[in-house]
Formats: C-alpha cells, structure tokens, sequence
C-alpha cells in the first residue's frame, strides 16, 4: 500500500492525576474501548496499534487489546517518543496518527478529515492542536514516517520525548505543517479526561448519550451540552495543556542512545 497509515492510541494505567484512567467505566465500557471502537470506524486508517509499556502494571491493557484482536506494542515506559517510534517501525507505517487513549469522544469523522488534509497536502505534520478550533478530546496528529524519524532523532528534552510532537512548534522551519480547523471555534470545551472533574463531566455525558446512540458524534455532544450549560463548569478551570505546561517546568536534557 503506497500510503499506509497506522493509528497509533497510546495508553497506559500510570497516572498522577487520575490513576487507571483508560480503564475507567464510561457507560459500560473502558476509556480505551471507546477509543478503540471510534477509531475502527475510521475509513482512512489501515491498522490500529495500542502502544504501551512494558511495566506489569500495563498487562490489563495488553489483555484488553487481546480480547478486542487489537495489537498492542510493549515499549519503553520512560520514554513515549522511543516507544512511539519503534512500533511505528515494526508495523511498518508510511504515517503515523496520534491519539491518546484518554480522549473517549474521538469522532472517527475528524480522524478521517485530519488524515485526507494531510495526504492531499504532503505534509510532515498535521494536526488540530497548535491553532485549536476543536475542543479539548478531539487532538488528532499526524506524522510522516520521516518526520517521526527526525523528532526521535533530535528532541532532547524531556517534555519533547514524553509529550512526542512539541519538538515541532518549537522547530517549526524543519516541517511542513497543516492545520485543520473546524468551522466553529468549540476550543473552550474540554471533553478529555486527565482530572477526576474531567471524568465526572464524561460519565454524565456518556450516561445520557450512549445508550441511545452508541455512534454518538461531537455535534450530538455539543448540542447536548448547549442543552445543559451548567455542566461545563465542572472542569472548566482546568487549562487546557496543563500536562505540558507541568512538564516544561521540569525539563531536562535527556542522553540519546539512538
């Protein structure tokens, strides 16, 4: 296949601020089980892998993609760049998009808009996260397979190897970058799940959405929402790149072995 683009959901049970969170219940099923269901209505992507590490404490993962026939790839824990690029190689990707495993509302259809933007326009790098129009929950990117090379190459910082693309914006003269935009601005909403405020907003949204329609898309969330305003204050003082924003203040150069 000429272009092949893999999916990549990274996952893991490591979490400081809200532990097991992609195991946690949203209507009957895990946060990752959701992702995973969302992305496999994708009609552009041609092999979805979880990637996570190789602590014991990640096996319900692994088990969970076994139930599910999904690959999983075990890689470095310390490094999610490292562990990003090297199941990239074994599966043999031409691009590669991210998407982590706490964003449940993923809708297939934005995937599928952000993947078409990036092959028409031969991008390095495409995403809807640097210009946010879109909320929150619904970040998708997309590498190319020598874009990827170059970030595990050269990112030296510990921010760029766990947070895997911010090497990009701040060498943004080395790649060919496309933006995707929706047509209304909804980057005030925050729909993923990072704090336990952000898990209480989607267990509403998912109790009151996903057993009538298990396909639910963001416009049915926004309308649902627009329904019931009070709701987004339950997480609304939380910024929306706070995990960044805590790594950079911890940064340090980070020894290569490549």
């Amino acid at each position: 296949m000429q272009n092949k683009v893999l999916t990549i959901i990274q996952a893991r049970k490591g979490s400081t601020r809200l532990p097991s969170k992609v195991l946690r219940d949203l209507g009957g099923k895990t946060a990752l089980q959701h992702v995973i269901d969302r992305v496999s209505q994708s009609r552009l992507t041609s092999e979805i892998i979880v990637a996570t590490t190789i602590n014991r404490a990640d096996l319900p993962i692994v088990k969970l993609c076994a139930d599910m026939g999904v690959s999983v790839y075990c890689g470095c824990e310390e490094d999610p760049l490292e562990r990003y690029y090297q199941a990239t190689r074994l599966f043999g990707g031409s691009h590669t998009v991210r998407i982590k495993a706490d964003c449940p509302l993923i809708d297939p259809e934005i995937v599928d808009e952000a993947i078409s933007l990036h092959l028409s326009s031969d991008a390095d790098y495409t995403t809807n996260t640097l210009d946010r129009t879109y909320p929150v929950g619904q970040d998708v990117e997309i590498l190319s397979k020598q874009a990827l090379k170059r970030l595990w190459q050269s990112a030296v910082l510990s921010s760029e190897r766990e947070h895997i693309t911010i090497y990009i914006p701040n060498h943004p003269d080395l790649f060919k970058i496309s933006h995707l935009k929706c047509m209304e601005d909804l980057s005030g909403k925050r729909l993923t799940m990072d704090y336990p405020e952000d898990y209480e907003l989607l267990r509403i949204i998912f109790d009151n959405l996903y057993p009538q329609n298990p396909d639910f898309r963001i416009k049915d969330v926004v309308d649902f929402l627009s329904k019931n305003p009070e709701l987004e204050r339950i997480n609304a003082h939380i910024s929306a790149d706070s995990g960044v924003q805590k790594s950079l203040l911890e940064d340090r150069v980070v020894a290569l072995s490549n």
